[in-house]
């Protein structure tokens, strides 16, 4: 078992060194730059743009751009964001807790949920709650998440005030609170983000259990089990959702990836201050050193997400350990 994460481990690595370079030719051959973005008046002279130029390496060949950004990448500063007047890990330390703490919230009731709903379905195949089930589902994740995000935002927000609109914290009164009064505010805020990524996601993780719970039921030691003479119930949560957790798991080292693109259009709706909200600004004013910076972090959390998803695997079933 440890050798195959130590193989996991290092073919991530090469994953995450491939994308980043990957990125980083896309960017070197894109026109314009962040000094073209923000210093092309014509008041600002064009011996001050060579000059900011030169201090962000944008004025080399392609070779020496890469060695001065793998410099940066190697001392941890990640460059320098022109836009911002910041250090690039500065930017990323302040968004990556809360992109975290959005998509781990959303990972876990998504799967809780997608699980739950799934064996809701399995109990009674084509019933009357395995057809609803699956048609709200349907509806979830067919829906876009820009139009979803929006239309939780005004029923629960604007027509019936009962959450926050946008945000993290209340700007007024959340330093003014206690311990309680300010988790008490940061949840509330969370609702309508983690709420719209988990009906989004819920939706496919309940039709995979689904079918991989009725795949189960077919099997010959289910059929034992009931002729042992065990509860309906039994059989369903001890033998066949155990054996059924195996292929979502799968799904674990998927859902990252997919979190992280809807992540990007639901911090900007929500105005959450995460990765996503930063890639889409950086996009927007061409700091490169921000959107090479997000893309690093980015693909290293879906590796960590592969790579928990093989070692959950491996723990669930004996025969990867073996291996």
């Amino acid at each position: 078992m440890t050798g195959l994460l130590v193989r996991r481990a290092l073919q991530g690595a090469v994953i995450v060194w491939l994308v980043a370079t990957f990125t980083f030719a896309l960017i070197a051959f894109a026109p314009g730059d962040v000094v073209d973005a923000k210093y092309s008046s014509e008041r600002i002279p064009p011996a001050t743009q060579i000059a900011i130029r030169h201090a962000l390496c944008l004025d080399r060949g392609i070779a020496v751009r890469y060695a001065c950004w793998l410099r940066s990448l190697g001392t941890g500063q990640l460059g320098w964001s022109e836009d911002a007047q910041r250090p690039v890990s500065e930017m990323l330390a302040d968004a990556v807790p809360n992109t975290l703490l959005l998509m781990g919230l959303a990972i876990a009731g998504s799967f809780l949920l997608g699980i739950g709903a799934g064996v809701a379905q399995a109990w009674r195949p084509r019933g009357a709650l395995d057809r609803g089930i699956g048609a709200l589902s349907m509806f979830f994740y067919s829906m876009p998440d820009f139009w979803l995000a929006l239309l939780v935002m005004y029923l629960f927000a604007y027509k019936l005030g009962w959450l926050p609109l946008t945000g993290t914290t209340d700007v007024v009164s959340f330093s003014s609170e206690d311990l309680g009064g300010r988790l008490l505010d940061r949840a509330r805020h969370l609702v309508l983000p983690v709420g719209t990524l988990i009906l989004l996601t819920s939706a496919g993780v309940a039709r995979f259990q689904r079918s991989a719970m009725l795949d189960v039921l077919s099997q010959d030691f289910v059929r034992t089990a009931r002729a042992k003479g065990l509860s309906e119930r039994h059989v369903l949560l001890r033998h066949v959702l155990r054996n059924a957790l195996l292929p979502v798991i799968t799904l674990l080292g998927l859902a990252l990836p997919a979190l992280l693109g809807g992540a990007v259009i639901v911090e900007r709706v929500f105005s959450w201050p995460g990765m996503g909200s930063l890639a889409a600004l950086a996009v927007a004013n061409r700091d490169y050193p921000v959107i090479m910076a997000v893309t690093v972090v980015s693909s290293v959390l879906v590796v960590t997400g592969s790579l928990l998803a093989d070692l959950l695997y491996a723990l669930a079933d004996p025969r990867v350990r073996a291996r």
